[in-house]
């Protein structure tokens, strides 16, 4: 029966590689060159044992990785790795001064960061935080309210444009009266905020009863009706042209060269993206944040409890369109220039991946998926053309591995302790 039960193995690999090979052919086999306007085909034939062999040892990879991650399921939670090491940090982690030298440890390399890696890996890192920021603003909707929201970029480029139009129609207005166009964007700080939540608000209102696909749907079309908007109104927003030469904040009324203006724009990005933490945390412990849980886990129940769902929703949609206009600002005086291309479909599916792949409701979570999207893309600029295909992998494997995300919410838990006889 061993012996059956290897062969029947070994004939589902072959046939795997045999699929492998006819559904890879036109991809891996033949090469097409287009010389003085002929079309000429290479046929590669070395890339057929290549594709069986590789899919041969993959498929059986992935079979004995689905066993071994039925068997983990089964184990006790006392015996995985992640409890023991857990067990071992804890005692280590509860230490202040363990924890205080590590967080100091921590904060001094977030400081140190510009003036180690440079002006290139330093505009990199700041984008990779403003994803941190959305990503921290989109949890607010998905991980929080468990409103599915795929037009979360709409959002984003209404923060951006509120920058952008102050400085296109009111930067000339500022200099007439002797104001730095540098203030322009401590202006549209805080008014990038309030437009994207007001705009938060109006999108919640008509969707206010659905939810689930239904749901993903309207905000997918509010995406998308918001970006063709901006690139259908050439006179208001420049179009599929954008908005170019859009000023980088002064430092106390100094204009900084692109070098130290990228260190300003980190720090004040840093910043921002420690306000956003400390913000999400308090809504997490808030009676606001409980009411949003037991939004997500079911709505019937939760209404049934008392607890107004109007008002739990709009404070979703508004919070969470909160933090997209604060990085839309920091987008744009980043790169100084906007266009409708920086705010589609892909931008909110990005966003999204990021809290899937970190932990659904975890801060933590949120933080590291968005890092590792934005940050491993730039350093592996060799694979940017399979990006979509690693992307598609990784959601699968961590779906089927980690279906709470690589850092879970840790959830409060309280018990009960017998301190005595009868006593609790």
């Amino acid at each position: 029966m061993e012996i059956k039960k290897i062969a029947l193995n070994l004939f589902d690999r072959v046939k795997i590689s045999l699929w492998f090979v006819v559904l890879l052919f036109p991809l891996t086999v033949m090469k097409v060159s287009v010389t003085g306007g002929a079309a000429t085909v290479k046929f590669r034939w070395v890339m057929v044992p290549i594709v069986g062999v590789a899919a041969f040892v993959l498929s059986w990879i992935w079979t004995r990785a689905l066993v071994w991650n039925e068997r983990r399921g089964q184990k006790p939670d006392d015996s995985s790795i992640s409890y023991r090491v857990k067990k071992i940090v804890s005692p280590l982690w509860e230490k202040k001064t363990v924890r205080f030298s590590g967080l100091a440890a921590v904060m001094l390399f977030v400081v140190l960061y510009p003036h180690l890696f440079g002006m290139y890996h330093t505009n990199i890192m700041i984008t990779a935080l403003i994803y941190v920021i959305l990503a921290l603003g989109l949890n607010i909707h998905v991980g929080m309210g468990g409103l599915l929201n795929l037009g979360y970029a709409a959002f984003f480029a209404v923060g951006a444009y509120t920058y952008g139009l102050l400085w296109k129609y009111a930067g000339s207005v500022f200099a007439a009266a002797g104001i730095n166009a540098g203030w322009l964007f401590w202006i549209a700080l805080p008014l990038a905020g309030i437009f994207a939540t007001i705009f938060g608000v109006l999108v919640s209102l008509p969707v206010l009863r659905l939810r689930g696909d239904y749901l993903a749907i309207i905000t997918l079309a509010f995406g998308e009706i918001v970006r063709m908007f901006i690139q259908n109104s050439g006179d208001l927003t420049g179009g599929a042209s954008g908005i170019s030469l859009i000023p980088r904040p002064w430092f106390f009324n100094m204009k900084l060269k692109p070098g130290a203006a990228a260190v300003y724009i980190y720090y004040i990005t840093v910043a921002l993206v420690a306000l956003s933490i400390l913000v999400a945390r308090r809504i997490e412990d808030s009676r606001t944040g409980r009411a949003l849980e037991a939004m997500r886990e079911d709505e019937i129940a939760c209404e049934a409890m008392g607890i107004d769902l109007v008002r739990n929703k709009l404070i979703t949609f508004a919070l969470g369109a909160f933090w997209a206009g604060i990085a839309g600002v920091l987008l744009a005086a980043q790169t100084t220039f906007i266009n409708p291309d920086s705010f589609t479909l892909w931008e909110s599916i990005m966003i999204l991946m990021a809290v899937v792949i970190g932990g659904t409701g975890s801060i933590p979570g949120a933080i590291v998926g968005a890092l590792l999207l934005k940050l491993l893309p730039e350093y592996f600029r060799a694979l940017s053309q399979y990006r979509m295909l690693i992307y598609g992998v990784a959601m699968i494997v961590i779906i089927i591995f980690k279906p709470d995300g690589l850092l879970p919410r840790n959830r409060k838990k309280y018990a009960f302790r017998t301190t005595g006889e009868g006593n609790q």
